[in-house]
C-alpha cells in the first residue's frame, strides 16, 4: 500500500456469497433488486429516482444476454490516460514457464535459505484501469483496482552449494478473472468512485448480471496458513495457490464457516499459531473477527463486533492475549452514495480509536481508546509490555484510498498530498496530508489512558512496514520500512518508494534542529530513478538476534526500464546489497510481497 496502497485493495461485495458460483437468473435478479436496490434508493431525489426506477423496470425482467446487451450499449470502457512517469504501474503479460536468470551482481551467502520470494500487484486487463462512461455520467477505477498478479523469484541451491534463480508470474484466476478473459473484454462497471448516479447504476447492473458488486480482486497480499498459501485482498475470501507453479485453487472459506471479505494482513498468535482475519462490509453486521485454528481446518472463534458504522479494515494486529484493530474512520456507506456523496469517505471529525479485545472475547469485553484522528492502513507490530498494550503502525492525516472527492482533479490532489510536509506546517490544502510517519500508542489497559507519538519524525514518509516475523505480537527492537520519495511520487502522483529504512526502537537520537528527538534510523537508498516495492525481511536459519537476517525487494530502473530483486543485510544496512538479481521483463510496482523457505 501503499497500497496499497497495501493493498490496499478494499472494495467490498454487498452480499454474502463468497460460497456460491457466480451466476445470474430471473430469480435470483428479482430477490437482489427487491433485498438491495429498494432499501438504497428510498432517500433519493425524485428525479435521480425516476431514472434509476425506470431502467431497473426494464432490467427486471430481462435475460442475461438481454442485460448483457444493454450495458454494452449503455456503456462505453475507456482506458484512464497515463504519464511518462507513470509507466511502470502499467500492467504486463503473463509468462507460460519459469525463466532461469543469473545474479548480476554479489553473490547469495551460503546460509540464505531456499524458498520464494513471491509479491502481489494489481495487474489489470486489457490495457489499464477503465473509465465506464454512460448516460448517467461517469466512473472510473481507482488506482489500488486491477486483478491480482503474482512475481515470483525461486532461490534454489543444489548439492554441492551453488545458487540458481527462476521467474516465473501469473494472473490470480479468480472467478471474475476468468469470466473477463473468456469474454475478452471489461464487463464489470466500475463502481467506487464517479458521478453518484452512474455508481449507483453500476451497482445495481453489476448486481443483477453478476451476483456481486464489483470483480474479485485477490491482488494485495500472499499468506501462509497451515502449510498452505494464499493470495489474497479484503474485498473476497482469499484464493489458494500452489508456490511452485502459481495455479489458482480456489476459494477458502473454511468449509463455508467463513463467508465474509477476509483481511489482507491476517496475523498469527505467538505460541499457538491461530490465525486471526477480520471482515468488513457495508451492511449489518459490519465487522466479524475470526480465530482459525492452526491447522487452518477450522474456526474456532467469531465475533460480531456490534459496529453501527462499516469502516475499512485493512490490518489486525495480535498481542499474547489480545486482538487489536484500528478504526480511523475511513467509512463505506452505499446510503452515502443516494444522496450525492461518494462510497468511501474519511471521516477526520469522528473520533478515531482502537479496539483492544480478549482473543476469544465478544462485543462487551472489548476496551476501545481513543487516539488522535489519523489514517492508519499497516500495523508494524502490537505488544503487551506491563500494563500497557503498545501499537505501532503508520499514520497519514488523509486517507489515500479511495482519494480525493469525485470533483477534485486527482493529479493534483495526489501530488500536493505527496509534497514534502514542512515541521509545524499547517497543511494548507491537501499539501503534505499523505504524508506517513510510524506513530506509537501506548494503551493503558487499567487506566483506559493513552500516550501516544510519532516515533520518525517529519523528515521522510515511510509505509509498508515489516518485521522479523518470528517477534509477531511479541516486544521488538528492530522494524524496516520502504521510504517514499517525495518528489517523484508528487511528479506521477503515485507513491514510488526511493529507499529502505531501519529502525531502532530501543535506541533514540539527539534531539534536531527542529526540536525532535525520534528513535534511531538508518537508511538504505536506491539509485537515482530506480524505486522498490512488495519489501519482505528474511530471517537467517537458527538466528541469534532479531535483525540476523535480508531484507529482499523488487525494484525497478526507470532510465533502463531493468527490473531486479536486491538482497540487503539487515544487519549491515546502508552498505551495498549483497546481490542484485536481474529480471527478465519489467515488473510493475506493486503491493506486499512475502518470503516463504523450503519446506
Amino acid at each position: 500500500m501503499a497500497t496499497s496502497r497495501c493493498v490496499l485493495s478494499c472494495v467490498t461485495c454487498s452480499t454474502n456469497n463468497h460460497n456460491r458460483p457466480i451466476t445470474s437468473g430471473v430469480g435470483y435478479l428479482r430477490t437482489a433488486l427487491s433485498s438491495a436496490v429498494k432499501p438504497l434508493i428510498q432517500d433519493m431525489e425524485l428525479s435521480k429516482l425516476n431514472k434509476i426506477t425506470e431502467a431497473s423496470r426494464s432490467i427486471k425482467m430481462a435475460p442475461l444476454a438481454i442485460l448483457n446487451t444493454l450495458v454494452d450499449s449503455l456503456f462505453k470502457f475507456v482506458d484512464q490516460p497515463m504519464l511518462p512517469s507513470q509507466k511502470n504501474f502499467s500492467p504486463v503479460e503473463e509468462r507460460e514457464e519459469r525463466v532461469k536468470v543469473d545474479c548480476g551482481q554479489g553473490e547469495i551467502p551460503e546460509d540464505f535459505p531456499e524458498g520464494v520470494y513471491i509479491r502481489n500487484g494489481a495487474n489489470p486487463l486489457f490495457g489499464g484501469l477503465k473509465y465506464a462512461v454512460s448516460v448517467f455520467g461517469k466512473t472510473d477505477n481507482i488506482w489500488i483496482e486491477g486483478e491480482g498478479m503474482l512475481h515470483a523469484l525461486y532461490f534454489t541451491k543444489s548439492a554441492e552449494g551453488n545458487w540458481s534463480f527462476c521467474y516465473k508470474n501469473r494472473y490470480v484466476e479468480t472467478e471474475t478473472y476468468k469470466m473477463e478473459r473468456d469474454r475478452k473484454r471489461p464487463c464489470f462497471l466500475p463502481v467506487v468512485s464517479g458521478d453518484p448516479i452512474a455508481a449507483l447504476a453500476s451497482t445495481i447492473l453489476n448486481l443483477l448480471r453478476f451476483g456481486i458488486v464489483n470483480k474479485i480482486m485477490s491482488n494485495t497480499n500472499v499468506f501462509e496458513h497451515g502449510g498452505k498459501y494464499y493470495s489474497v485482498a479484503e474485498n473476497y475470501v482469499p484464493q489458494e495457490i500452489d508456490l511452485s507453479s502459481l495455479e489458482t485453487y480456489g476459494n477458502w472459506n473454511l468449509n463455508g464457516a467463513w463467508s465474509r471479505p477476509f483481511t489482507s494482513h491476517p496475523k498469527k498468535v505467538p505460541g499457538t499459531g491461530e490465525l486471526i482475519t477480520t471482515g468488513f462490509e457495508p451492511s449489518k453486521p459490519y465487522c466479524v473477527m475470526g480465530v482459525i485454528s492452526a491447522d487452518g481446518k477450522d474456526l474456532i472463534h467469531k465475533l460480531d463486533l456490534q459496529l453501527d458504522h462499516c469502516s475499512l479494515f485493512h490490518e489486525v494486529g495480535v498481542t499474547k492475549k489480545y486482538n487489536i484493530l484500528i478504526d480511523s474512520m475511513l467509512t463505506i456507506s452505499p446510503e452515502r452514495v443516494m444522496k450525492g456523496g461518494q462510497l468511501f469517505k474519511y471521516e477526520k471529525e469522528k473520533q478515531a480509536r482502537i479496539a483492544v479485545i480478549p482473543r476469544y472475547g465478544d462485543a462487551d469485553s472489548i476496551k476501545w481508546f481513543h487516539i488522535e484522528p489519523c489514517c492508519t492502513y499497516h500495523l508494524m507490530n502490537s505488544f503487551e509490555d506491563g500494563n500497557e498494550v503498545v501499537v505501532r503502525g503508520c499514520k497519514a492525516d488523509a486517507a489515500i484510498i479511495p482519494g480525493p472527492e469525485w470533483d477534485e482533479d486527482k493529479f493534483d490532489w495526489f501530488s500536493k498530498g505527496f509534497i514534502f510536509k514542512p515541521v509545524n506546517s499547517d497543511n494548507a490544502g491537501n499539501d503534505g496530508l499523505l504524508f506517513t510517519s510510524i506513530r506509537e500508542w501506548r494503551l493503558n489497559m487499567e487506566t483506559l489512558e493513552v500516550k501516544e507519538r510519532d516515533l520518525t519524525g517529519s523528515e521522510y514518509s515511510m509505509d509498508f512496514p515489516m518485521i522479523n516475523a518470528d517477534f509477531t505480537g511479541l516486544k521488538h527492537k528492530y522494524g524496516y520500512t520502504q521510504v517514499i520519495n517525495s518528489d517523484a511520487s508528487s511528479e506521477s502522483a503515485k507513491t514510488k518508494y526511493g529507499g529502505l529504512a531501519k529502525l531502532y526502537f530501543e535506541e533514540k537520537t539527539e534531539e534536531n534542529s527542529h526540536g525532535e528527538r525520534n528513535i534511531k534510523m538508518e537508511y538504505h537508498w536506491l539509485p537515482e530513478n530506480n524505486f522498490c516495492s512488495g519489501s519482505a525481511f528474511v530471517s537467517k536459519p537458527g538466528a541469534i538476534d532479531e535483525d540476523d537476517g535480508w531484507i529482499v525487494t523488487f525494484a525497478h530502473d526507470e532510465e533502463t526500464e531493468i527490473s531486479y530483486v536486491l538482497v540487503i543485510d539487515a544487519k549491515q544496512f546502508t552498505g551495498e546489497p549483497i546481490a542484485k538479481i536481474n529480471l527478465p521483463q519489467r515488473v510493475p510496482y506493486g503491493h506486499h510481497g512475502s518470503f516463504f523457505s523450503s519446506t
